[in-house]
């Protein structure tokens, strides 16, 4: 007869093994309370590096308990015992035997500064991945009064963390994550894309507005059949030829724009019902484009960081990747909106040399007002 589990009977075996950092961990403070004097050796982490809030006390107390006299520490636990108590004010389930299991699986004191770069590079990830979940979630507050310059604060937050990460490992080869990268959003608004056909029938109305816009691109709009008839509205209209709904739908047919099944009287209908101006709704689609960028880039940052395979290198070459295809839109959104960009503040260099810092645009003013 088939066993039938009972309710929690597999409870134990649902809770997920120790990630590797954590056996670095213990390795590192087992290093410490085995030889205060290491350290001195180690650089580059604080207690903000730990994974368990257990480790986080007990190296905030190491590092601020005084270090015993080595000879006084080899006969007694005096300072183990400073140690514990002083670390149980932060974490009171630390016990005795735990910091003597520490002691007992470190396998070489020495390796301690090894340890503690292993920590280092692992908190970089969560660094870089806690940042760009930041990046993700201001992009879908829908409370900012003014989105797009917040959600360019977040991104060069991001970058600054990126160079600070940079700063702090010294450069190998420029291999990218091998991460799968998330795809783009597919689905559009029905805000966006009606909008968009604003856009294009105002665009087919008054094509001499079109010049005012060369900001706007056609990867800007959401929908693959309104990117192509603009790029129809812009070549007409910079080689002169007569624009209205008969002559774009005719460019459209021209470049295959029909092929997917998009029905030409309908196409006609939506370039005849022009409203309001280009250039308001030409803002209106890029801030959206900045906007999904933003999000997009988030959500590449966050993926390469959740991969422990990648090296804290290959998060810098990645992210900055991905973080160069925010400051192209945020450029044309100066260019659209008029913002003069600000320096953005550089974290102090680290000890260690490091790449050139991320190249990324400036904190946008607030959007102008709605014409």
């Amino acid at each position: 007869m088939p066993h039938t589990h009972e309710p929690h009977e597999d409870d134990l075996d649902t809770v997920p093994p120790p990630k590797p950092v954590f056996h670095v961990e213990q390795a590192l403070l087992g290093a410490l309370l085995l030889e205060p004097h290491r350290l001195d050796d180690v650089s580059g982490i604080s207690t903000d590096s730990f994974s368990t809030a257990a480790h986080t006390a007990l190296y905030a107390a190491i590092s601020t308990v005084p270090q015993p006299d080595a000879a006084e520490h080899a006969k007694n636990t005096t300072w183990l015992d400073r140690v514990l108590a002083t670390a149980r004010e932060q974490a009171r389930g630390l016990t005795a035997p735990y910091l003597h299991a520490l002691v007992q699986v470190c396998p070489w004191p020495s390796h301690a500064p090894a340890y503690a770069r292993m920590i280092e590079a692992e908190h970089a990830h969560r660094r870089l991945q806690s940042a760009a979940e930041r990046l993700i979630h201001t992009v879908h507050d829908v409370t900012l009064p003014h989105p797009v310059q917040t959600v360019l604060g977040e991104a060069d937050a991001l970058a600054a963390v990126v160079d600070d990460i940079a700063n702090r490992f010294p450069p190998r080869a420029g291999v990218l994550p091998r991460t799968t990268e998330p795809p783009p959003p597919a689905s559009a608004s029905a805000e966006a894309v009606e909008e968009e056909q604003l856009l294009l029938a105002t665009a087919t109305a008054y094509p001499s507005d079109i010049e005012a816009v060369r900001w706007l691109l056609p990867g800007d709009l959401a929908l693959p059949l309104h990117a192509g008839l603009w790029q129809c509205l812009t070549t007409l209209a910079r080689r002169r030829e007569p624009v209205d709904p008969v002559t774009v739908l005719w460019e459209a047919q021209q470049r295959g724009l029909l092929d997917d099944g998009s029905e030409p009287g309908e196409v006609l209908h939506m370039l005849a019902e022009p409203a309001g101006s280009v250039e308001h709704w030409g803002e209106r689609a890029l801030q959206r484009s900045l906007l999904a960028t933003a999000e997009h880039t988030g959500r590449r940052i966050e993926a390469y960081a959740g991969d422990p395979a990648n090296t804290p290198f290959q998060l810098v070459v990645g992210a900055r990747r991905a973080l160069a295809d925010v400051a192209a839109v945020r450029t044309r959104w100066q260019q659209a909106t008029g913002a003069v960009p600000s320096p953005r503040r550089r974290p102090a260099p680290a000890t260690r040399a490091g790449p050139p810092s991320t190249t990324a645009a400036h904190a946008a003013r607030p959007t102008r007002a709605t014409r």
